[in-house]
């Protein structure tokens, strides 16, 4: 069994080729590069030393991905017969260098020794050149792999090896999807080198210019559009920063448990602003709801529990895995059906669970348990068949609250006027109308009603004590009569 060395020819001529990598190469028994294409090939013919290429093997691929598997299985398969390879590439070995990755899983699977060695690759060459810091966000993306899903233009972008100006022609399309059409880019050639130059030209100039090929890179500034593209990193800092030992005091003794109300009043005025249907206040009231979701994540992050990314990507997996008529190959009829999946996804997911009616939540609402309660029962069959049967309950029940007050047993009374509510829910289940909103509604409308006796109170200079019940009555009915 030999072995198996990468190494990296760096991102120009020879002059950036580490000692290390010198080394290795001119004791290399076999030595390998993968593209004589590159300038700091010609530094390793003038230096005497015996190479081979592959650049036969995209003369006569099909595609790039099949040049790279043909040159891994090379490698390995080298290895695996008593050679000692040295494999070396143009830049860094793990800096967009596809084979490297093909060869180290190849290689790991077979149990053949490898060692990556490291190398400058051409990012250090664009970080100086335009003075960025990586560390501000950075994603680096191949001109082949370019797709409209991965592009996130409130980053920092660098799209390498253009290649051609056909090339470049199918990037800026892509991008263009993203940025306005005069957002300024920069077009890196040949850094490194004699005749490298830097461009600044706007994105839909693109494809006009000539210095495009293989040594061709491009920086993206990011762009930040509220009307298409929207971050969380503001409010992601400003939550740190309340949670720093500098922030405010307030914020940072609290806990999962001590956020619970706030959490749980933030749901409520949401639904307060639906009810309203008022955009703006909605608006507002999400961003209360969402500073409560990054908030907790944080505090989760700070303790090593998971992060508001893991947050992000459960969800999103989730939503995927339980769509599969859009995210994959599933055929629906209609909306009735995708519940049907949904709900069979769901079960197959919650497949730990015990019981029937495990998974709701114990805090919520009475109304709103009792009716995710029924629900449950209801899809395993436990359900009336018809509402006839529901009214007869609550009758039945009501007769029984009844005889309970006639005894004026307080255990019996509270048992018997819980029954009543839980039958009303399974009412409002049939009737397809959520009890809780239905409460919240009326709740509302009696303290319009009540507001507005107070109102005619306060005109007339009166007190409560100075009308009867049925006074009162009627400032009740004209309430309604108003609404």
């Amino acid at each position: 069994m030999g072995s198996i060395s990468i190494v990296g020819l760096g991102p120009s001529d020879g002059g950036l080729i580490t000692r290390q990598t010198w080394s290795l190469m001119e004791d290399a028994q076999v030595l390998y590069i993968r593209t004589e294409h590159h300038p700091a090939v010609e530094a390793v013919k003038k230096a005497d030393i015996e190479f081979k290429t592959y650049d036969d093997f995209y003369d006569k691929g099909e595609s790039f991905d099949v040049v790279y598997e043909q040159i891994a299985n090379d490698i390995v398969k080298k290895a695996q017969d008593g050679m000692d390879v040295v494999y070396a590439v143009p830049g860094s070995p793990l800096v967009a260098e596809k084979t490297v990755m093909l060869i180290k899983n190849l290689a790991y699977k077979n149990n053949v020794p490898i060692k990556i060695y490291s190398g400058m690759s051409f990012l250090e060459l664009i970080y100086t050149q335009l003075g960025i810091d990586p560390i501000d966000g950075l994603c680096i993306l191949d001109s082949f792999d370019l797709d409209k899903k991965n592009i996130d233009s409130s980053v920092d972008m660098i799209i390498t090896q253009l290649y051609s100006k056909h090339t470049a022609s199918e990037v800026k399309l892509t991008l263009m999807e993203h940025f306005p059409d005069e957002h300024e880019v920069v077009l890196l050639y040949h850094l490194g080198l004699p005749d490298e130059k830097i461009t600044r030209v706007c994105l839909y100039e693109l494809d006009r210019q000539n210095d495009i090929d293989y040594l061709t890179s491009l920086y993206v500034p990011r762009h930040y559009d509220k009307k298409t593209v929207f971050t969380m990193k503001p409010l992601s800092d400003i939550i740190h920063t309340l949670r720093s030992p500098e922030g405010c005091p307030w914020d940072i003794i609290q806990t999962h448990k001590s956020l619970r109300r706030n959490l749980i009043e933030e749901v409520y005025e949401v639904i307060e602003a639906i009810d309203l249907n008022d955009s703006a206040l909605l608006c507002e009231e999400l961003g209360d709801l969402l500073m409560q979701i990054v908030f907790h994540a944080r505090m989760a992050e700070e303790s090593g529990d998971f992060s508001m990314q893991d947050v992000i990507n459960g969800v999103s997996q989730k939503l995927v895995h339980r769509h599969p008529h859009v995210f994959g190959e599933v055929s629906v009829e209609d909306a009735g059906e995708v519940l049907l999946n949904w709900e069979a996804i769901k079960r197959q997911e919650k497949k730990d669970r015990k019981s029937v009616l495990d998974g709701v939540p114990k805090d919520l609402p009475a109304l709103m348990s009792a009716y995710k309660l029924q629900n449950k029962a209801a899809k395993v069959g436990f359900d009336w068949e018809q509402i006839d049967s529901v009214w007869d309950k609550l009758g039945e029940e009501i007769t029984e609250l009844k005889m309970a007050v006639a005894r004026d047993n307080k255990t019996a009374i509270e048992e018997e006027l819980g029954d009543v509510l839980f039958t009303v829910v399974n009412l409002s289940r049939f009737m397809d109308v959520d009890a809780e909103v239905s409460l919240i509604n009326s709740n509302r409308k009696f303290c319009r009603r009540f507001s507005y006796i107070e109102k005619q109170l306060k005109k007339q200079n009166r007190d409560w004590q100075e009308f009867t019940l049925v006074q009162l009555d009627e400032l009740w009915n004209q309430a309604k009569q108003q609404e």
